[in-house]
């Protein structure tokens, strides 16, 4: 453990542009670079032209870009390279700045396939899958590309909702109905803290107990309603808290080339969510 120099001309910058910043990255970024004694500084900003706001990055040596909405698919034009992770669902969330060359990813895609990994999920299972915005975009490439061949995607936008499913290889249905399967996953708002929907759950009690795995990719809070009833039922659990802090981990290495501890990133996912 260290502590971070004073700031000084040689501090590096890293920066999160969103159309409605938070404070959970720069929380995140902030209490590593305290806790491991590194030269940098994190901000969240917004703005009205993106291309200027790169621009920025880019003559300014802003070592770093986090990218949300809506601006995930903007930026891929204003960078030099764009990884695999970010070029196979079209959308960026991660931008390294090497001496004025860019470099886009996204580490929401590489998160999602590390929880895999790492919860053990099995290939041969069916996926069904709730949303298709960007983030489902990147939770469905993810269980594709990890060799989930039998999946849906559930979604009331027909127009969105077909076309995510078209690209993965799933069905498509408007609502959930009595459709079942072994991987459930939200990404959808409901269930999120302050929202409209955030008594509800995304899947019902006899989706959850017919499955294996409960997904959940809303982040605030961890312990959603869908959550709390899958833990109930005895099923076992993915939190949006886990894909944020896996998320932000990757960015931070990418930044820093300091891969934190699981224990570290645990503690400022903690304090990111406070």
């Amino acid at each position: 453990m260290g502590e971070r120099p004073p700031l000084n001309k040689d501090t590096r910058l890293c920066i999160s542009l969103a159309a409605r910043p938070s404070n959970i990255g720069t929380r995140f970024h902030n209490h590593l670079y305290e806790q491991l004694g590194l030269d940098f500084i994190y901000k969240a900003f917004t703005t009205t032209d993106i291309v200027a706001a790169i621009g920025g990055v880019r003559a300014l040596g802003i070592r770093g870009c986090s990218v949300s909405m809506p601006f995930k698919e903007d930026v891929i034009a204003l960078v030099d390279e764009v990884e695999p992770s970010a070029r196979v669902i079209n959308s960026v969330n991660t931008i390294v700045n090497d001496d004025g060359f860019l470099t886009a990813s996204n580490t929401d895609y590489l998160a999602i396939q590390r929880l895999i990994d790492e919860h053990a999920l099995d290939p041969s299972d069916t996926v069904l899958i709730r949303g298709s915005g960007g983030m489902a975009s990147a939770v469905g490439a993810a269980f594709r590309d990890h060799g989930f061949t039998s999946g849906t995607v559930v979604a009331r936008n027909e127009d969105t909702g077909g076309a995510l499913a078209d690209r993965l290889g799933y069905d498509y249905a408007p609502e959930v109905g009595d459709r079942r399967a072994a991987v459930i996953v939200n990404v959808t708002p409901i269930g999120m803290a302050g929202g409209p929907e955030e008594h509800r759950q995304a899947f019902d009690t006899a989706a959850i107990a017919n499955a294996r795995t409960v997904f959940d990719v809303v982040a605030l809070p961890s312990e959603t309603p869908l959550i709390v009833a899958a833990r109930a039922a005895g099923v076992a659990v993915i939190t949006g808290a886990e894909v944020i802090a896996l998320q932000a981990a990757e960015q931070f290495e990418r930044y820093t080339g300091v891969r934190p501890t699981a224990d570290q990133v645990a503690a400022a996912s903690a304090v990111s969510r406070a």
